[in-house]
Order: structure tokens, then C-alpha cells, then sequence
């Protein structure tokens, strides 16, 4: 008890909001679950969790040889932001974890400090996990009582909702394991409502397939027709289930200040000259941050939807560069498809001009598509009118 109370109290010096232990034991439940979901295919598009990795997540001690105990920490991140300079120019929208620091690298070092702590007060060997571990970080938090699963399947904190990142601790150190939380959701279906996609197809249940997240940042291919206009102007990530969801509404637990943005276009990024960044500039821009992850032809051709959504001519010019010189087939593609979803007559001339030297099949289809069909902001269907609205948006609350 003694050492437990040490642990969670060295651990609070080091930022955490939370801290609770969990026994290292299988969890069989989570496996369940797990496998059931490869099998229905609401984990395709992430290969490398298959039906082994599940049964390594769920099994502490195969991340660590005789793990005994499983400390399962949570940084906060509702990082709040006003910037005092004017908002101008076409923006989209970035997850609010990424706006700073690659908190991989914040929470491991953190992780470190106290696996020393731990081996200076018992000799106990541990081993540090940030999501990326074979761990089921969400299940082992659950059972250590930190939270209670959401019905969009995020870790709900009391007072913070989701707004959190989780890191463990698995150790050799035997501690007195946390009494889970008796809390639900009860009958609030925000979160299921909020989701543009569907992704949440049911409580409890996402299908990794139509997540805004997984499509903007794990989808290393072309992003499906029928999604692109309902990922608004998200180019990395998306914050909307967390919006919504009341458990979150507080300000418990400032955030980090590793997680703030620098400047306005590390939160707001303006969308066109993301659009023209080389892969040198991509790298010297972002490296140190999550945003990395999406490589920069994955962000870029995230950037083209959010112009194609955003619906506004001023896009033209770095669309039609991008479908005319960008190295990636994927970019000019989906730039194409952006050019005929805003219909103007400069995009219409950039892609009858493409039409006539691109060699790619998979782009052609798209000038061909978009030329067929661009009328685009012209309905409205799905166009967003104005970045005004949600400019003055989640950021500022």
C-alpha cells in the first residue's frame, strides 16, 4: 500500500491526472472482443493487428517476464487556444493531441523517471508503453479504475472525459491493484450522433473502416469517394466524438504545456501551403510532432479534400500545381477530385490540361470523374460555406 501511494504520488509530480494499478493478468474479456472485431473486418487497413497481437495485448507478461502489476497513467491535453493574430486564409483542421509535441516522446520520458523511482524504492524491473506497445492500454486502464469505456470506445476520465493520452508502466513490482469504476454512459448517444461517417456504428463499436482518424492518418491509400465529403476540413485526426461528449466539458487537469501549439498554423493550419510543402520541408516542419505519422504525402492529399470541401475558388491555383507536378499519384488524384468539387473554371481547364499528359490509370479516373461531375460546390452537398464556423469553434471554449 505504501509503495502503491509512492508510485501515484511520484507520478502526479510528473504531470499525470490519474494513476491507478491493474494485476498483470490476461484479460480475457478484451481478447473476446478483439478477435471478434478482426473477424468482421473492422480492423482492416491495419495489418499489423491480427489475431497474435491481440493475444499480446492482452497478456501483460508477454510484454514484460513477470510482470505483476500494470500502472496505467493519463496525461491531460484539452489544450485551450485564442490566437491573438487575425484568422485568415483557408484552414483546416487538426486533432487537438497533435497540436504540439509528439507526446510519444513527452510520455516516455516521463515513463522513465518513474520505472527509476520504482527501481530505487524495490528493484522491481518495468517496462514503458505509449500506445504503440502490445498492451490494450484502454482494458488495463478500465480494470485499474481510471475511467469507464465510452460509447465511442474512448477511456472516459471523471472531469476529462477523454481529452487524455495513456501510458503504462508494466513492472515486476507486486502492488495493490484499483477497484474499477462503477460508472457508464447511461442513456447519452452524443458522441454516436456527432460522427459524420457513421464510424461508431453502434455503442461501444467503431468501425476502424469510416473513422475520420483512421482515414487521416493510417489510410496510406486513397481515401474511399463516398467518405471524402464527410471529412469536412479535418487533415489530421478528429476531435468530434470528444466534443460533444458531457464527461469532457470540464477543465480538470490543464494540459501539458508540451502539447500547446507554437503558433496558430500548428493548431489552424493554412491548407494551400501545406499543399506545396516537399518532402524536405514536410520533414523540417514537422519533425518532433505526431502530424509525422501521416507522412507528407498522405497529409497532403488529406489537404486536398478539406480545399474540396471547403469549396473555395482561392484553391485553385495549389490544387491545379498539385495535379500537375506533385511526385505522388495519390495527391494528384485526390487533387483532381477537389478541382471538380469546386467547379470553377480554372480547376475545370487544370484538369482538361491533365488529362492530356497524366500517364497514372488511378488519376486519370479521377480527372475523369471530376470533369463528368464538376459542379460541385455549386449543390452544396456537403461543401462547407465558410470556415467562419467553426473558426470560433471547440478551441476557444
Amino acid at each position: 500500500m505504501e509503495l502503491s501511494a509512492a508510485i501515484k504520488a511520484r507520478a502526479r509530480e510528473l504531470g499525470f491526472v490519474a494513476v491507478g494499478i491493474a494485476l498483470a493478468e490476461p484479460d480475457a474479456a478484451a481478447r473476446f472482443v478483439f478477435h471478434e472485431r478482426i473477424d468482421l473486418g473492422m480492423y482492416d487497413g491495419l495489418p499489423w493487428f491480427n489475431h497474435a497481437r491481440a493475444d499480446r495485448a492482452t497478456e501483460p507478461g508477454r510484454a514484460l517476464h513477470d510482470a505483476a502489476s500494470v500502472i496505467t497513467l493519463a496525461a491531460p491535453y484539452k489544450t485551450e487556444y485564442a490566437p491573438d493574430e487575425p484568422i485568415v486564409g483557408l484552414r483546416g483542421r487538426v486533432a487537438r493531441y497533435a497540436w504540439g509535441r509528439d507526446y510519444h516522446r513527452v510520455l516516455e520520458k516521463k515513463l522513465r523517471s518513474l520505472a527509476a523511482f520504482i527501481e530505487e524504492r524495490c528493484g522491481g524491473r518495468s517496462r514503458g508503453l505509449v500506445d504503440y506497445g502490445p498492451l490494450a492500454e484502454r482494458a488495463y486502464a478500465a480494470r485499474a479504475g481510471i475511467g469507464w469505456f465510452g460509447k465511442n470506445t474512448n477511456l472516459l476520465l471523471p472531469g476529462l472525459g477523454s481529452w487524455v493520452l495513456l501510458a503504462e508502466l508494466v513492472t515486476t513490482a507486486p502492488l495493490e491493484p484499483d477497484a474499477p469504476l462503477a460508472k457508464s454512459c447511461g442513456g447519452c448517444t452524443r458522441c454516436i450522433a456527432a460522427c459524420p461517417t457513421g464510424a461508431i456504428s453502434g455503442p461501444y463499436v467503431v468501425d476502424n473502416r469510416r473513422c475520420i482518424s483512421f482515414q487521416t492518418i493510417e489510410n496510406r491509400g486513397w481515401i474511399p469517394h463516398e467518405l471524402r465529403p464527410l471529412l469536412g476540413d479535418w487533415v489530421f485526426g478528429c476531435d468530434l466524438c470528444q466534443d460533444v461528449c458531457p464527461v469532457g466539458g470540464g477543465h480538470e487537469g490543464a494540459s501539458l504545456p508540451e502539447f500547446s501549439p507554437a503558433t496558430l498554423d500548428a493548431a489552424l493550419p493554412e491548407l494551400t501551403g501545406l499543399l506545396a510543402l516537399t518532402e524536405e520541408r514536410f520533414r523540417a516542419r514537422f519533425q518532433g510532432r505526431a502530424i509525422m505519422r501521416a507522412k507528407r504525402a498522405g497529409l497532403a492529399r488529406n489537404v486536398c479534400v478539406a480545399l474540396g470541401n471547403l469549396g473555395d475558388a482561392r484553391a485553385e491555383p495549389a490544387l491545379s500545381a498539385a495535379l500537375a507536378h506533385d511526385p505522388a499519384p495519390i495527391v494528384r488524384g485526390h487533387a483532381a477530385w477537389a478541382l471538380g468539387r469546386i467547379g470553377g473554371a480554372e480547376g475545370r481547364a487544370a484538369l482538361a490540361q491533365a488529362q492530356e499528359r497524366e500517364r497514372d490509370a488511378a488519376v486519370l479516373e479521377e480527372i475523369a470523374a471530376a470533369l463528368a461531375g464538376a459542379s460541385g460546390a455549386a449543390d452544396g452537398d456537403g461543401v462547407l460555406s465558410t470556415p467562419a464556423a467553426w473558426l470560433a469553434g471547440p478551441w476557444r471554449r
